[in-house]
């Protein structure tokens, strides 16, 4: 039975990558093979990476960039490097999708490599096109490209509202 599911959570509000986490446990629980591709972020703290590292090898957690730091707070030099590590992050994720290598594929970020033109519109298409329809596929960033809602099931758009609750 095929899945069909591909999901997008985008949006300026917090919660994007907990919610597609929130995804890959539930794949978890089902018996499902997971691999997380994170892009963009600086390093997970060592408590994080430790509890994701505890559930190999039902979830596998892959990050390709070296850096501590968040990509756009990078000295130019450093960035060039960073840039080809995140290209080989989408190769992985290109060849996981391709293969059918996990039930779930969480690209964490993937949005904002294609709005800061990492990778190109075009070859994100292509990416869409040829994924194996038997792997959910979720997907994270800020930015939703024009043109993906042809390729997904759901769009969840995360906001924060502020809410005054103080009295004068």
């Amino acid at each position: 039975m095929a899945s069909d599911r591909v999901r997008v959570i985008c949006g300026p509000g917090y919660g994007k990558s907990a919610s597609a986490l929130g995804y890959a446990m539930m794949g978890v629980f089902r018996g499902k093979r997971v691999i997380m591709v994170q892009f963009l972020k600086g390093m997970l703290g060592e408590g994080a990476a430790d509890v994701l590292k505890r559930l190999e090898p039902d979830l596998k957690f892959f990050r390709f960039e070296h850096s501590k730091e968040r990509f756009e707070d990078l000295p130019e030099d450093q960035k060039h490097e960073e840039l080809m590590n995140m290209r080989n992050g989408f190769n992985f994720a290109r060849k996981v999708m391709t293969t059918g290598e996990c039930d779930v594929l969480i690209l964490d970020e993937i949005l904002g490599i294609v709005d800061q033109g990492i990778i190109s519109k075009e070859e994100f298409q292509s990416f869409l096109e040829s994924r194996d329809e038997e792997t959910e596929l979720v997907m994270t960033g800020r930015v939703c490209p024009e043109g993906i809602e042809e390729y997904v099931t759901d769009i969840s758009r995360m906001e924060n509202i502020d809410v005054d609750n103080h009295q004068e």
